[in-house]
């Protein structure tokens, strides 16, 4: 297993609307910098990250070798405008690839309007497996491996939606990236998931959550945490990973800091350190 953190966090400001920062390299190198200090081995990023880097991607490979870490997965979105997202997924594909990443994560379109969680919707789970299959031998074709991440607000979100959504694609071109904070988040347990998933699972997304169900309603997402503060069975998710012998990436997220991106991931590094032993 490789240990990383999702950086994407230190380019937006979670408490001002996600307004991006004025000065994405700069934040990005600084991530760089306080993961690397605390131990963290790998890098994640959104899409829009590359924007910044398209005309010479070999910085984004100095700044990594800098700082220790490897950029291993770019965070790709499926919009309304299918022929923008094969187009970009495309141009995002050749990027990872020019850095040295191995994973791309997709994530379904999202909505955010209420109600958050709706029925299971076969016909719109099948039309995504459909588009994920495209994307999916896009990624494989510049030899990375595409993680599909049941994700809330999206129509593949419950393990319900999960099965469907599995047995609607190919896993030589779609795997997973589960999350542990999502999963939880849709009623599910994580290390049933985890078990139920294992085979299917290429790249994880480590977040923890505060189990009290009545914690803002106006966006349930706000209730992550980092790891080891909410309800989250860390050690037998991870008691399923070593057991299957998994060699992916275990990835910490955290969209919303209490204090601050360096804090939020100081915290779960050393959860993970002095709780989990790695």
């Amino acid at each position: 297993m490789e240990l990383g953190y999702t950086v994407w966090t230190w380019l937006s400001q979670e408490h001002n609307n996600w307004e991006r920062d004025p000065n994405p390299k700069g934040a990005f190198e600084q991530a760089l910098r306080e993961i690397s200090h605390l131990g963290y081995k790998t890098v994640e990023n959104f899409n829009w990250f590359a924007d910044h880097y398209m005309d010479n991607p070999q910085e984004v490979v100095d700044l990594c070798e800098k700082y220790g870490v490897k950029f291993v997965n770019l965070y790709h979105y499926l919009t309304p405008d299918w022929e923008s997202d094969q187009r970009k997924g495309l141009e995002y594909c050749q990027f990872a690839q020019k850095v040295g990443a191995k994973y791309m994560n997709l994530q379904i379109q999202t909505w955010k309007d209420m109600p958050y969680n709706r029925p299971t919707n076969p016909d719109a789970i099948r039309t995504y497996a459909e588009k994920a299959m495209v994307i999916g031998k896009m990624a494989y074709e510049h030899g990375l491996t595409l993680c599909v991440h049941p994700h809330a607000n999206t129509p593949v979100f419950t393990m319900e939606q999960i099965d469907l959504f599995l047995s609607l694609t190919d896993p030589k071109y779609v795997s997973l990236c589960l999350d542990t904070g999502h999963v939880t988040l849709a009623g599910g347990d994580a290390v049933e998931a985890f078990e139920r998933y294992i085979d299917r699972i290429a790249y994880v997304h480590l977040k923890d959550i505060d189990p009290d169900e009545s914690l803002h309603p106006e966006w349930p997402m706000k209730r992550f945490l980092a790891l080891g503060q909410g309800c989250v069975d860390f050690k037998g998710v991870f008691r399923v990973l070593k057991a299957h012998d998994f060699q992916g990436v275990v990835c910490v997220e955290l969209d919303y800091q209490k204090v601050c991106h360096y804090e939020s991931a100081q915290y779960s590094r050393n959860y993970l350190k002095d709780v989990i032993g790695i």
